[in-house]
């Protein structure tokens, strides 16, 4: 294992030994390949540069009490990096190519993946783009597929503690029927202007609203939205919002611990009526929102005075991130031990 702060990691990029790399070339993939180099040689007419032919994912991995390293939920990131390729006519990989890049992208680089309880862990970036040199808008003929790792610790610095956050009407993050259920870097570039704003004016993030009416709750910049309101798990539901695999799962989890679990269009105006709010994702996992402030409307919502989460939304980020790391059983099969 590395010389590393664990505890004080920040989430951003650290070098480690290896990637792993595959090319699709001649209509077909070819073999992995591994190495040390932190460089892509790209063409200057690549269709990902010119037409945004990019797609990525991020998984994570963790290291158990028991010492062993256990991958999340891998089989849906696959799937998903195959949704988007798809949304933006890229070559499809395979899912089990995806998980034999995944094995051993951690496996090469497994002395950083940090240890049990340092609150950190090792954060996975699968990236696909075009390479094909195009100046006509249409789809390349050649693809890069390469994973990186690298150790992180929480997404937003409060980590697990209620965090403010802002809606900006003035401002979409993707169209409705555009790439917004696809994870593709557009999406992202479309959110900073909003993002730095919010920040700005000391918000961890922006709640977006519906791009084609205003009327519902959409999804915040980084992650997925939920909201507790009695014994119900309440997220919105649109053509525009990611799927989040963390999301999916809370569902799950939501549902066994008996709460009622609605997925639907969510009124703006429900805002008042929830007892808990949070953001999700595999980046941020599960953060409490401690309030939302709608800054058009002059309106707040406050979820958190005393600074601590709620009950249930603690309960369920307690509960998937034992399952992540290995410190209650795996009823579902979202855990694969790789180390």
């Amino acid at each position: 294992m590395v010389n590393l702060n664990w505890s004080e990691l920040p989430f951003g990029y650290i070098k480690t030994d290896y990637n792993v790399r595959c090319y699709y070339r001649d209509g077909q993939w070819g073999e992995l390949e591994v190495t040390s180099s932190e460089l892509i040689p790209v063409h200057m007419a690549a269709t990902c540069l010119h037409y945004g032919q990019e797609a990525f994912e991020g998984l994570k991995a963790f290291r158990g009490q028991d010492g062993k390293v256990r991958v999340f939920r891998m089989n849906e990131n696959a799937k998903r990096l195959q949704a988007s390729s798809q949304g933006i006519k890229m070559a499809e990989l395979p899912v089990e190519k995806f998980e034999e890049a995944v094995r051993k992208v951690i496996k090469l680089n497994e002395r950083f993946v940090p240890p049990y309880g340092s609150g950190a862990s090792l954060y996975i970036r699968p990236l696909l783009i075009g390479l094909g040199a195009q100046v006509g808008v249409s789809p390349a003929g050649e693809y890069l597929f390469l994973i990186f790792v690298t150790p992180v610790g929480p997404y937003f610095k409060t980590g697990f503690t209620p965090a403010p956050v802002c809606i900006l009407r003035e401002y979409d993050r993707a169209a409705p029927q555009g790439t917004g259920m696809i994870k593709v870097g557009g999406n992202y570039a479309a959110s900073l202007v909003a993002g730095s704003k919010a920040h700005e004016k000391g918000y961890v993030a922006v709640l977006y609203l519906d791009p084609k009416e205003k009327k519902y709750l959409d999804e915040c910049g980084p992650a997925n939205f939920f909201a507790i309101r009695g014994n119900t798990y309440l997220t919105p539901a649109s053509h525009s919002i990611l799927p989040s695999i963390t999301n999916k799962s809370l569902i799950r989890l939501a549902g066994d611990m008996g709460l009622q679990v609605e997925r639907r269009p969510i009124p703006v105006e429900e805002l008042s009526t929830f007892e808990e709010a949070a953001e999700c994702g595999t980046a941020a996992v599960v953060t409490p929102i401690s309030r939302i402030d709608d800054l058009n409307e002059n309106k707040s919502y406050v979820y958190s005075e005393n600074g601590k989460p709620g009950i249930i939304c603690e309960k369920l980020y307690k509960k998937l991130f034992a399952i992540q790391n290995g410190d209650e059983p795996d009823p579902y099969g979202w855990t694969e031990v790789i180390v």
